[in-house]
């Protein structure tokens, strides 16, 4: 089976990969592979690129050496069938997600030990993200054929319950992020199409502890590799429970399977520490209609019913306005005049409106350039952007010249581009929020803005014009996962770019001690949605009644609208309800947040000597709450 079809074919990827083991230096090494990791690779290519990566990932793990785009991430895999022939695939599919994964496999069949009693190794392993990988051939629900409904809802809710308490033990224990796999049916039906009705057949208990799983995970904020669903799909053809390979090895995923199960969860572990791509940008001509409109007219393309090629294209369109609808930011790039593309909007089968579009470039300059521009219109990154363009040479030059932006191959019809773009799993998620739904539409609100101040006189008059109300709340269950989507996502405007997952927040919220705060904005635009996140709390390198700053992260949507000042008026009314008398401050630089490094001096904050146990890099400021300062924004706070 080929896989991973999404990404291009390499010339001669052997050969490249032997090139590249004749560098010396394991970082160097490291980089060609997570290179060479973005093209088609089989099982042993995939295991040539995890060798040529190994001492790398090693020293980036050991905190010894860093890679620039790659993030580090510790996951624990605890399973009840074996998973060591799936770790190189694991590792490099990380490697293709911007991902620097260390991986720690608790011993075959041993989960529940692992959990419930103290394991040693797992518990100095600190795993950030902990998988439990089960098949349905793990302890099978003891239930006779003639059992009824009720008695196989008792036995699937037992087993559910069982999980609960595993997953709430790894929330308790390590703060981690919790996958969970379902379980992909192994035996043959026995009643053939009268399976499914048949409370106690095989294929009909599998099928109920699934939704029962998938339900129970929804609840308690437990992430899910569905393997089930992707099996049921088809997505991985042959190779998935095959009786030969389980009775000889215990493997339920065959090894010609691995690269396409360690992108699945390789996607997710990336979902989690915020790496999913958010914007689609789409090419016009032949990738949203048929013909070139140009040349045909709006009335001369190919959209719509009436025609096979028509209805596909159309198609491809309802799939995009989907995901607008769940909050992917929708962006054109096409070589065109601005006119023309616009007005091909109009045509009465367009599934898409020019105002799903949230930026829209239509010239005859390069594409590369114009996907720079469409970055910075937006204010997000390159990372942040997949550009799907029917022109073969025009993906190939923008992988050429712009690496960040993730180009899928395509299919030979456009009938096969939904599935295409969905089985590259660049949008995947970890949580759907209200926010989420009205993102795109925020980011062109965004834009109006933006086009608002350009004509504004003097900007203490637009901002006043902008008539902006801030509302400020405790981080509750409501706010929870949008909030820890923010924290693991914001780059630019992030004070200390930590990183945490979804208990690791609950448990900083919960806690008295701490402020936890979610940052709503509206203004006469619309809603922006909740666009900032402070964590502060207490810490043994400060005096008690000094309260540090853990997290302040905003997005950049509101920039230069004085957010940071209103926020800080808030924060200072908390802390000081919560008795503390000073705010401690830290700055700690990367790459992609310079832009704040003058945020706590602009604030008003004194520099303040930096604890021994801190970051060599990191600088600390204070800001004493008796001192009474007049804010300095134009923004309306409710609290």
């Amino acid at each position: 089976m080929d896989q991973l079809l999404w990404l291009a074919r390499h010339q001669d990827l052997s050969a490249a990969i032997s090139e590249a083991k004749r560098e010396l230096d394991p970082i160097a090494r490291l980089i060609e592979a997570a290179r060479l990791a973005g093209y088609r690779r089989d099982f042993t290519q995939t295991m040539r690129l995890d060798r040529l990566a190994s001492e790398g990932l090693r020293s980036v793990a050991s905190g010894e050496a860093s890679v620039s785009g790659l993030c580090s991430l510790r996951i624990a895999l605890l399973s009840s069938h074996t998973v060591d022939h799936l770790l190189p695939a694991i590792r490099v599919a990380g490697l293709q997600r911007r991902l620097a994964l260390s991986v720690h496999v608790a011993p075959y069949g041993m989960y529940r030990q692992a959990l419930l009693t103290h394991d040693a190794e797992l518990a100095a392993f600190a795993p950030q993200l902990l998988v439990l990988a089960l098949d349905a051939r793990d302890a099978p629900l003891q239930l006779p054929l003639e059992a009824s409904q009720a008695n196989v809802d008792v036995a699937v809710a037992e087993r559910v319950d069982e999980l609960r308490l595993l997953w709430r033990r790894a929330r308790e224990r390590f703060a981690a992020q919790v996958v969970q796999q379902t379980l992909v049916p192994a035996d043959p039906p026995i009643f053939g199409s009268f399976e499914a009705l048949v409370p106690a057949a095989p294929y009909a208990v599998i099928d109920r502890l699934n939704a029962a799983i998938r339900a129970a995970a929804r609840e308690d904020g437990v992430l899910l590799m569905d393997l089930a669903w992707e099996a049921a799909r088809g997505s991985y053809g042959d190779g998935l429970a095959e009786p030969l390979r389980w009775h000889q090895a215990k493997q339920l995923v065959s090894p010609n399977l691995a690269p396409l199960y360690g992108d699945q969860l390789a996607r997710i572990a990336a979902a989690s520490v915020g790496l999913s791509r958010k914007c689609l940008v789409l090419d016009l001509d032949n990738t949203l209609w048929g013909g070139v409109v140009g040349d045909d007219g709006v009335g001369g393309i190919h959209l719509g019913q009436g025609s096979p090629s028509g209805e596909a294209f159309l198609a491809f369109q309802r799939y995009a306005a989907l995901l607008a609808r769940r909050g992917i930011i929708l962006a054109v790039c096409s070589k065109n005049d601005l006119s023309v593309a616009e007005a091909a909007f109009n045509h009465p089968e367009m599934a898409l409106k020019r105002s799903d579009v949230a930026a829209f470039i239509a010239n005859w300059d390069d594409k590369a350039g114009n996907l720079r521009r469409i970055a910075s219109m937006l204010d997000i990154g390159l990372d942040s952007l997949v550009f799907v363009d029917d022109n073969p040479a025009e993906r190939d030059i923008v992988r050429r010249e712009l690496p960040e932006v993730a180009v899928p191959e395509l299919p030979d019809d456009v009938a096969d581009y939904p599935a295409r773009v969905a089985a590259a799993g660049y949008f995947e998620a970890v949580s759907f929020t209200s926010d989420d739904a009205t993102r795109g539409r925020n980011y062109a609100l965004n834009a109006e803005r933006k086009a608002a101040m350009s004509q504004a006189t003097d900007m203490e008059g637009y901002l006043r014009g902008l008539e902006m109300v801030l509302t400020a709340t405790p981080i509750g269950a409501a706010e929870l996962a949008r909030c820890t989507q923010l924290i693991n996502k914001t780059n630019q405007f992030n004070l200390a770019t930590r990183r945490y997952s979804e208990a690791e927040v609950e448990r900083m919220a919960s806690d008295p001690h701490c402020v936890a705060l979610a940052i709503r904005l509206a203004d006469k635009f619309g809603d922006n949605g909740l666009i900032s996140v402070v964590l502060a709390r207490p810490d043994e390198a400060i005096a008690e009644d000094e309260l540090l700053i853990d997290s302040w992260l905003m997005s950049c949507r509101v920039l230069g609208r004085q957010v940071e000042d209103a926020v800080l008026q808030v924060l200072a009314s908390a802390a000081i309800a919560a008795g503390y008398r000073a705010l401690i401050g830290e700055y700690r630089p990367t790459e992609r947040n310079g832009m704040v490094a003058e945020h706590y001096p602009r604030l008003g904050f004194d520099q303040y000597p930096a604890p021994t146990d801190s970051s060599s890099q990191a600088t600390f400021w204070r800001y004493d709450l008796n001192t009474t300062r007049i804010p300095c924004h134009f923004i309306e706070v409710t609290a």
